[in-house]
């Protein structure tokens, strides 16, 4: 999880996170390239900035410097939000951080990620992110849920129930297909969310019939 750095160590981190993740960031140039045109480090760095501000207690400024921000840049970030080293968001554009929303060590959101709530609930009411944690583009992941280190979220998934550590989530609403490294069978993805899902359901007891009927006919390995 997000450990206290100095301001200078933070942003060299999140450069070195811009450069080592995106494959276009090539060359001798790269530092500078991310420097002057990615958006997603230029809000990180405005945030690291408006997140002293808020922590400052000044009333107003951080909320129109996230304001800004967002014009600037396409991403969203409530200023209360708390991000650790290392965060790379590609390309950025309709990224939407919460206000009570955490994140880890060396994470990566892509454009269009949603780390929300899910009504007006109080307290604690956004996701926690722990080290390591990939979201894909267009991913939801919503309400006070921790996606475990190492977790991966597929592309417009919606995830709204806690996350083991090192497992793939994938769907609406998300289930878990592989945790460490093992696929996962539809029965236990379905036991994990605790949500109903007819549509699953038919495809199974498909699934089910057909491997029965490849063992009487002798064509199971």
């Amino acid at each position: 999880m997000a450990h206290r750095q100095s301001f200078l160590s933070l942003v060299r981190r999140d450069l070195r996170a811009a450069i080592e993740n995106d494959p276009a960031a090539r060359g001798p140039l790269a530092a500078i390239e991310v420097v002057l045109t990615y958006p997603g480090f230029h809000a990180i760095f405005l945030h690291r900035i408006n997140h002293t501000v808020y922590r400052l207690g000044i009333p107003i400024l951080p909320r129109l410097m996230a304001h800004l921000t967002r014009w600037l840049t396409g991403i969203e970030i409530h200023p209360a939000a708390r991000i650790g080293a290392g965060l790379f968001i590609d390309h950025g554009m309709g990224v939407v951080i919460g206000e009570t929303a955490i994140i880890g060590r060396n994470c990566t959101l892509f454009h269009q990620v949603t780390l929300g709530g899910t009504g007006k609930q109080t307290g604690k009411r956004h996701p926690t992110l722990e080290d390591n944690v990939v979201v894909g583009a267009g991913a939801k992941v919503l309400g006070n849920i921790t996606l475990g280190q190492g977790c991966y979220v597929g592309a417009n998934s919606v995830v709204l129930t806690d996350v083991p550590p090192t497992c793939t989530v994938v769907g609406i609403p998300g289930r878990i297909v592989r945790a460490g490294g093992e696929k996962v069978t539809h029965a236990k993805a379905l036991d994990h969310i605790h949500l109903p899902d007819p549509v699953r359901d038919r495809f199974l007891a498909i699934e089910q019939r057909l491997e029965r009927a490849e063992a009487k006919l002798g064509l199971k390995e």
